[in-house]
């Protein structure tokens, strides 16, 4: 069983920056791909950041080049560095877990609310 708990959100204005952060329980997190989702008022939840086992990254079009997912596996945690950020960017944000060796994602944190103020 894997938890995760997300910390980091808050209100800014755009253009500033702020860090998401994901602690996770369980085993194995070294081994699990992991992602950063968001859902905004009234619209479905989307794909923001994936980081692989091996490294590789992939990003939603609307935030490449303003976010950077990254992982320590040694303190399991996973981060979310938000630059740049629009008022479009107003999300609850949720970390996710994928099963050991797997791709679809399982295990899902309580989300973070980002505000982002014009």
């Amino acid at each position: 069983q894997v938890q995760l708990v997300e910390s980091g959100g808050g209100l800014v204005q755009a253009g500033a920056s702020l860090r998401l952060s994901c602690a996770a329980s369980g085993s194995l997190f070294s081994t699990r791909p992991m992602g950063w989702f968001r859902q905004a008022p009234g619209k479905q939840r989307e794909l923001v950041a994936t980081l692989s086992t091996g490294g590789s990254t992939n990003y939603a079009g609307s935030v490449k080049g303003r976010f950077t997912i990254s992982r320590d596996n040694i303190k399991k945690m996973a981060y979310l560095q938000m630059n740049s950020l629009k008022p479009e960017d107003t999300a609850v944000y949720y970390c996710a877990a994928a099963a050991s060796g797997g791709s679809g994602y399982v295990y899902w944190g309580q989300g973070t609310q980002v505000t982002v103020s014009s």
